[in-house]
């Protein structure tokens, strides 16, 4: 009984001492919690036109636009049959009503 105190007593003095890395201060200052972002010094308040602008490409941002629209068109053909006939079918060229204009072109 008396080990069994001892044990106790201890776990408790060092309970708090578990917590102090957590409350540890981090170098951050922010203004809100969990809004503790900072910019390095010398980063632009506006990043367009500055040396940190991505400058994507139109081209490459319609390539994105054009493969979800294709996405969209496939699951609308899957949805489409599983309703008429009550069965999923992932690759749509094996669609009988979907007429192959969309599943042969490549775009799954």
């Amino acid at each position: 009984m008396k080990k069994t105190l001892i044990i106790a007593g201890l776990a408790l003095v060092a309970a708090p001492f578990a917590t102090v890395p957590s409350l540890a201060y981090d170098g951050t200052n922010c203004r809100a919690p969990g809004n503790c972002w900072e910019p390095k010094p010398g980063y632009p308040e506006k990043v367009e036109g500055s040396e940190y602008d991505p400058q994507h490409d139109p081209m490459e941002l319609n390539k994105q636009q054009e493969s979800i629209k294709g996405m969209e068109e496939r699951n609308a053909m899957r949805v489409k049959h599983f309703q008429e006939t009550g069965e999923f079918v992932f690759d749509v060229s094996e669609i009988p009503s979907s007429g192959g204009s969309e599943a042969t072109s490549g775009n799954q």
